[in-house]
């Protein structure tokens, strides 16, 4: 009988190889582009404090966008950001950051109970706010989400804002990353959940060299 030639079982055994690691349940870290920095800020946080860009660095953080009165998904969003709080852990160098879309009324007062409203964590969740002009700028060119005050006249309580209910991810140099959906339930009445998703990307982020 003559002998079996390696460069015949090599493919073989390559493919039970892998075969092996896909079966491990280790898949692949997903792919994040490096979409743009966000810009540098300057606001306030619900204890008082400034909060600027450059005290994010270094931390990997996602950014959420809500205001206090509003009637429509924010409170969804919020919920999706506290349940993040609860997954992800107590992690130094990870935050979690709301900006609030209606700063001409949120004021450090009004976010701080709100934040209390929804259990977040002093050190891990800020909530930020700044003028109007400041904020919306930011939003719109450092994380590129839409943002629209409505003043008319007839609008209702809660609905003064339009505004994006994506989760921003943010690496340790201050750049985006990936965007997630921050609601509970779709415009269909769907339920949604990123959560798996946005603490994967997180994970991964974390791997990366500072």
């Amino acid at each position: 009988m003559s002998p079996v030639r390696p460069t015949l079982a090599a493919p073989a055994l390559a493919a039970l190889l892998l075969a092996g690691c896909l079966s491990s349940g280790k898949q692949p870290a997903p792919d994040l582009p490096d979409l743009y920095p966000v810009g540098n800020f300057s606001l306030t946080e619900r204890t008082g404090r400034t909060v600027t860009r450059d005290d994010l660095l270094g931390k990997v953080w996602v950014a959420s966008f809500v205001f206090t009165r509003c009637t429509g998904p924010c409170p969804q969003v919020t919920g999706t950001v506290a349940r993040l709080q609860s997954e992800l852990g107590d992690r130094d160098d990870v935050r979690l950051v709301t900006f609030t879309v209606d700063p001409d009324r949120d004021n450090p007062g009004e976010l701080r109970q709100y934040a209390d409203h929804f259990g977040a964590d002093r050190d891990r969740w800020l909530f930020l706010t700044g003028p109007r002009e400041e904020v919306y700028k930011l939003l719109r060119e450092g994380f590129r989400v839409g943002v629209e005050r409505n003043d008319a006249r007839d609008v209702r309580p809660g609905q003064e804002v339009t505004h994006s209910t994506r989760l921003a991810l943010v690496d340790r140099k201050g750049h985006v990353r990936a965007y997630f959906d921050g609601r509970q339930v779709d415009d269909e009445g769907r339920p949604v959940d990123d959560v798996p998703k946005v603490k994967e990307a997180v994970e991964a982020l974390l791997r990366e060299a500072p």
